[in-house]
């Protein structure tokens, strides 16, 4: 007897994996891509009144994952306004548990204030200090305990030396299952000038996408989710969406 359901899983199966081989379906996200990281396109969107510098896509994907494996724990390194804090707590409340800890090394004020302020904050924790300090691990290791399923997503200094020396840290909390979300590993397919007038310490060749190649090559218990890539086509975080898998 058939199963709609199960059909209508299949076909949404079958049409990602069509879509790594569009070629033209390819060519028009990368040059979406392109076009609209000049134009920062990522900076227009907000989320329950916070700027969440996040491209829709992958707000989607975070949402479908979130969702599925309910974590007790999303550990993001990165704050800015905190648009993704409230992201990701409006949609642990939805699931009914789960918490978020924020960490950068520079919380402003204003942004502080607006975080505390938001009514999914409940949901939230900050730490201030560089994702990297032995200082900031030691109170990650303490807020990770008693946590079954954990999630980390790392969006703060995009440097290679800075995400690999993160992945490295990080990656161990990342329960099986789970995931560890690199974002703006689409530096590397951008043009060096992609933002005129800003002079940034990372682009072609030092990145988070090298970082994510440097991990890979010695850590098996990782692998890229390709159907995230494929089913996005435009985001972020091409090749960035780590599944934990052993």
């Amino acid at each position: 007897m058939n199963n709609p359901v199960q059909e209508f899983i299949n076909e949404r199966i079958e049409r990602i994996a069509n879509n790594g081989k569009n070629e033209k379906l390819l060519a028009s996200a990368k040059s979406f891509n392109t076009e609209s990281n000049k134009a920062l396109y990522s900076y227009n969107f907000s989320w329950m009144g916070r700027p969440i510098i996040q491209y829709p896509q992958d707000m989607v994907a975070m949402q479908e994952i979130i969702w599925d494996i309910k974590p007790d724990l999303i550990i993001e390194t990165g704050i800015a306004h905190g648009g993704s804090l409230i992201f990701y707590a409006s949609i642990l409340e939805l699931v009914g548990k789960g918490r978020i800890l924020g960490i950068d090394i520079d919380i402003r004020e204003h942004n502080r204030k607006e975080i505390e302020g938001h009514p999914m904050y409940k949901r939230v924790k900050m730490i201030q200090g560089s994702s990297i300090s032995s200082e900031v691990m030691k109170q990650v290791e303490e807020e990770v305990k008693g946590s079954n399923t954990i999630l980390v997503c790392l969006d703060s200094n995009h440097t290679h030396e800075h995400v690999l020396q993160e992945l490295n840290l990080y990656a161990p909390f990342v329960t099986q299952g789970s995931y560890l979300v690199v974002f703006d590993t689409i530096v590397e397919y951008l043009p060096d000038d992609y933002l005129p007038g800003r002079k940034r310490p990372w682009g072609v060749g030092n990145n988070p996408h090298t970082s994510v190649v440097s991990f890979l090559e010695n850590n098996d218990s990782f692998v890229v989710d390709k159907e995230i890539d494929n089913k996005l086509l435009i985001g972020v975080a091409p090749g960035g969406y780590l599944k934990r898998v052993k």
